[in-house]
C-alpha cells in the first residue's frame, strides 16, 4: 500500500486580501492532511498564490507598483494567513518563482512538440476577474453590461494572436478517463456537471495572451505570455520539482491524491488540468474535490459586492479552533455555507465549551481529588464500559472510509455522537457515589479518561492547538499521535501522572 499522500489547495490569486473563502479551503485541506499524518501517511501539503495575468498587471497598475513587489506584498498575507490559521502545509509556492517558470516552459514545451498547440486568432468573450473565457451562451446582458451568468463578473471582448490548445480532440477521451477513474470528480453533483458541459462539446482552448505581458513568456515566441491558468495549474507539479522525475519528491507524490478546490474553478481543473496532462503523458491526479462557497449572507463574496468577511476579525474575536470546527462542522462539505454569528457562537457554547471541554473538566476534576491525579487501575470492564469504548473500533474502517471519500461531515458527526456518549456515561455511572467501591471509582475514571482520549484523536485534524493540550495531559506529543490507537481499550497506563489543564473554551455570554 502506497502509503504517501499529496493534498493541494487552490493557489491563491492576490490580487486582494484573503478573506473566508480562502480560509475554509485552507483549513479543510489541513483537516486531511492532518488526518492522513496521523493515520500513518506521509503526506505532502501544498498551498500558495498564482501571481500572474491580467487582473495582477491591472491592480498593479492601479497602486503604480511594480507588478512583483505588489505580488511579494500581497502574496505575504496568504502566507501570513498559514500561520494564523495553523496550517500544516509543507510548501508554499509562488508562481513568479523560477522554480515554476521552469516546469510551465517545459510542459509548454511538450505540448507544443506533440503538435498539442497551434498558433491561430482569438476572438470572443474574456473576464478579466476570472481570467477565463465565456461563449455567449454563458453571458448575460445586465443594465448594458456583459456579464458571466455563473460568476457575476464583467466580460470584455477579445480579438487577438493567441496559441490555442487542441482541447476538441480530448473530449472523447477525457470521457473515457472519467469512466475508468469515476472518484475522479467528487462530490457526484460536481462530476455530473463537468461530464455534462463536455459532452455538449469542447472548443480548442486559447492558452496565451498579446495584450498584456505579466506572466511565463512562451518559450519560442517572447510576443505571447502563456494563459493563466495552464501557467496556474502546473503549481501542482512545480512544488515536486517537475520536470526532474527522477526526484524523490516527484516519484514519492505524483500523481497528486486530492485536489481540493472551490467549485468556480471546477472547470480548469477537472477538464483543462487532465487534458493538458494526457497530452503530455503524464498522469492525471487522483481526485479533484470541488467544494461549495463561503457565503456572506446569500451571496458568494467578492470585492465588488463590498461583502467580504474577514477571517481574521472571527479569530479575534473568537479564536482560531473554534472557527475551524464551525467551518468543518456547519458546512456542508461540498455544499455553499454561510457564517453565522449566531451559529458560531452556539457552536463554541454547546458544542465545545459544554460537550468537550465541560467533560475534560470535570474528569479531571474528579480525577485530581480521587486518584491523585493519576492514571488509576482499570480493574474490570463491564458491559457498560465495553460497550461506549469498543464504538471506537467498531467504527474504526468507517472512520478511515470517511477520509478517504471526503466524508467530511459523517467524520464529525461520529465526534459529536461519542462526545454526548461520553458525557451521558460520566452522568450515568456517577463515580461520586461509588467512593466506598475504589476498583468501581477507578475504573470508571480510567474509562472517562480513555473516551477523552479517544476522541481528543479525531478531533485533533480539526481543532490541533486544543486537541494537543488536552493530549499533551497523556504524555502523547503531536509526532506521536496513532490513528489507530483509538482501537486500544487499554492505552493509559496505571500511575501516570496527568497534567493540568486550563479552560479550553470560554462560553459565550449572551446578553439578554
Amino acid at each position: 500500500m502506497n502509503k504517501n499522500y499529496y493534498i493541494t489547495t487552490p493557489i491563491y490569486y492576490p490580487s486582494a486580501k484573503p478573506h473566508m473563502g480562502h480560509a475554509y479551503s485552507s483549513i479543510i485541506a489541513d483537516f486531511f492532511a492532518r488526518l492522513k499524518r496521523i493515520q500513518g501517511f506521509n503526506v505532502y501539503f501544498l498551498t500558495g498564490t498564482d501571481e500572474h495575468g491580467q487582473k495582477i498587471q491591472r491592480a498593479a497598475e492601479e497602486k503604480k507598483m511594480d507588478p512583483l513587489l505588489f505580488c511579494d506584498e500581497i502574496s505575504k498575507t496568504f502566507r501570513d494567513l498559514s500561520d494564523t490559521l495553523n496550517l500544516s502545509n509543507n510548501d508554499f509556492i509562488r508562481t513568479t518563482e523560477s522554480r515554476h517558470a521552469k516546469s510551465v516552459e517545459n510542459l509548454w514545451n511538450i505540448l507544443e512538440e506533440k503538435g498539442e498547440i497551434y498558433l491561430s486568432k482569438y476572438s470572443g468573450w474574456y473576464s478579466v476577474s476570472d481570467e477565463a473565457f465565456y461563449t455567449e451562451s454563458e453571458i448575460e446582458d445586465l443594465d448594458g453590461t456583459k456579464k458571466s451568468i455563473t460568476s457575476g463578473s464583467k466580460v470584455e471582448w477579445v480579438e487577438e494572436e493567441s496559441y490555442f490548445f487542441r482541447l476538441s480532440n480530448w473530449q472523447d477521451k477525457l470521457i473515457e478517463f472519467y469512466n475508468k477513474n469515476p472518484d475522479f470528480i467528487l462530490p457526484e453533483t460536481r462530476k455530473n456537471e463537468v461530464i455534462s458541459f463536455v459532452k455538449s462539446g469542447l472548443k480548442d482552448l486559447s492558452v496565451s495572451r498579446k495584450s498584456f505581458n505579466w506572466g511565463i513568456k512562451v518559450p519560442s515566441n517572447k510576443d505571447h505570455v502563456i494563459y493563466v491558468w495552464l501557467d496556474a495549474l502546473t503549481n501542482y507539479l512545480s512544488a515536486l520539482n517537475y520536470p526532474n522525475e527522477s526526484d524523490e519528491l516527484y516519484k514519492s507524490f505524483w500523481p497528486a491524491d486530492l485536489h481540493l478546490i472551490g467549485k468556480d474553478i471546477l472547470r480548469f481543473h477537472a477538464i483543462y488540468w487532465p487534458a493538458f496532462l494526457l497530452a503530455a503523458d503524464i498522469r492525471p491526479p487522483k481526485r479533484v474535490f470541488g467544494h461549495g462557497w463561503i457565503l456572506s449572507g446569500d451571496e458568494k463574496m467578492s470585492k465588488s459586492k463590498g461583502n467580504i468577511l474577514d477571517p481574521l476579525e472571527i479569530i479575534g474575536n473568537y479564536g482560531l479552533d473554534p472557527l475551524r470546527y464551525y467551518l468543518i462542522k456547519e458546512v456542508s462539505f461540498g455544499n455553499d455555507g454561510n457564517i453565522s454569528q449566531e451559529k458560531l457562537e452556539s457552536c463554541i457554547n454547546s458544542d465545545l465549551a459544554n460537550n468537550y471541554g465541560n467533560l475534560c473538566q470535570r474528569v479531571l476534576a474528579f480525577c485530581d481529588k480521587n486518584s491523585n491525579f493519576e492514571v488509576p487501575d482499570n480493574n474490570i470492564f463491564t458491559d457498560d464500559d465495553k460497550l461506549i469504548l469498543d464504538e471506537y473500533s467498531k467504527h474504526y474502517d468507517n472512520l478511515i472510509k470517511y477520509s478517504d471519500n471526503q466524508d467530511v461531515n459523517l467524520y464529525i458527526n461520529f465526534i459529536v455522537e461519542q462526545l454526548f456518549a461520553a458525557n451521558k456515561y460520566f452522568n450515568d455511572q456517577e463515580p461520586w457515589k461509588k467512593k466506598k467501591d475504589k476498583l468501581r471509582m477507578n475504573t470508571i475514571i480510567y474509562v472517562a479518561l480513555e473516551l477523552i482520549r479517544k476522541v481528543t484523536i479525531l478531533l485533533y485534524p480539526i481543532i490541533p492547538g486544543s486537541s494537543l493540550k488536552v493530549l499533551e495531559i497523556f504524555g502523547i506529543k503531536e509526532g506521536n499521535i496513532n490513528f489507530e490507537t483509538i482501537k486500544d481499550n487499554n492505552y493509559l497506563k496505571k500511575g501516570h501522572k496527568l497534567g493540568k489543564l486550563d479552560i479550553l473554551f470560554k462560553k459565550i455570554e449572551k446578553n439578554d
